[in-house]
């Protein structure tokens, strides 16, 4: 990072350079988890980020130092014009990458190229079909999974985003752990996480120590290790003795991350959330329509950050229950 620019830093000392931006509240699947079985209010097209506004607030944070965006959603390739965005946000002097559902993703392989994508994330909760198509609520499997296996015939890095939930599809975690020995894929187990309209429960939270107990039951203590983890990484890495791949962690609830912290949101309605947690959004897009200064409220912003999940300190029914939150559709991963 470039000594003489400003930096995104909270009132904790953490140097924020990592935005994720949400493309669209919608999706083309209905993750039970991730989206109420409602669906989420359609609000008029004037209350989101045009693709301009969307590339001026990305400059913006540039100029600040954010050196990686990685986009989201809802799905971001279903949005219109997501490959224009993304050849857009490709110009800038950042580390590009998305996460998507992998639906449409066969479409958008010479975009990603052409944007210096090197790394996609796909959400993909069961290896099983029916149990994907319960979980969300749609019949993509067989398009999911072959385009999986495109992305990794391109040679991107895939990490594959697994929301591990007790009594839906822990079962399953041996499977995609044998998956990451055979083929250069990178699992990362997810926490179970609270959001409106998913109805956490803390009793259905599979956590961090569980999905290693159950790894080393599989495959033995000394069948597999850990790997080194990238600076500010989410996911504590491991890797099968032998194996091509990696698995990882990602364990939000029982053992934070949030001390090496360097992630902010910007939501589709372009709003800055400085945690997934937070109950606390300032209005970037209202403010850019107006003129104002948007690097003066990014920076205030921060200061609002709490130290640990968003103020959150048990999880317990009580208390998240008592939070305002979005839908994750309506935040962006």
């Amino acid at each position: 990072m470039d000594e003489n620019k400003p930096k995104i830093k909270d009132r904790f000392g953490r140097i924020h350079n990592y935005l994720r931006i949400s493309l669209t509240e919608r999706c083309n699947l209905r993750c039970f988890y991730c989206m109420p079985e409602e669906g989420i209010e359609l609000r008029d097209k004037a209350e989101f980020m045009s693709a301009e506004e969307l590339v001026h607030i990305a400059k913006i944070f540039v100029d600040l130092g954010v050196t990686k965006i990685r986009l989201t959603g809802g799905e971001p390739l279903i949005k219109k014009n997501a490959a224009s965005i993304i050849r857009e946000l490709g110009k800038l002097p950042v580390e590009l990458a998305i996460t998507t559902n992998a639906v449409v993703v066969d479409r958008f392989i010479d975009v990603f190229k052409e944007a210096g994508i090197k790394s996609v994330n796909v959400s993909l909760d069961s290896l099983e079909e029916d149990r994907f198509n319960a979980i969300s609520r749609r019949n993509y499997f067989k398009a999911v999974r072959k385009n999986i296996d495109l992305l990794i015939a391109h040679k991107f890095t895939v990490k594959i985003n697994v929301v591990v939930i007790r009594d839906v599809n822990e079962h399953e975690i041996i499977n995609f752990v044998h998956w990451s020995k055979k083929e250069n894929v990178h699992i990362r187990f997810i926490e179970f996480m609270p959001f409106e309209g998913n109805s956490w429960k803390t009793e259905k939270k599979f956590p961090y120590n569980e999905i290693l107990n159950k790894v080393s039951q599989h495959l033995g203590v000394n069948g597999y290790y850990k790997v080194s983890d990238a600076p500010n990484d989410t996911s504590k890495n491991f890797r099968v003795v032998d194996g091509l791949g990696t698995f990882g962690i990602i364990s939000s609830i029982t053992n934070p991350f949030c001390d090496t912290c360097n992630r902010l949101r910007l939501t589709a309605d372009g709003k800055i959330k400085n945690c997934l947690f937070s109950e606390e959004e300032s209005d970037l897009l209202g403010a850019l329509r107006k003129g104002s200064d948007l690097k003066q409220i990014i920076q205030s912003a921060i200061k609002q950050k709490h130290k640990e999940r968003g103020g959150l300190s048990k999880f317990s029914n009580e208390e998240v229950q008592s939070r305002k939150n979005r839908a994750m559709t309506a935040i962006g991963g």
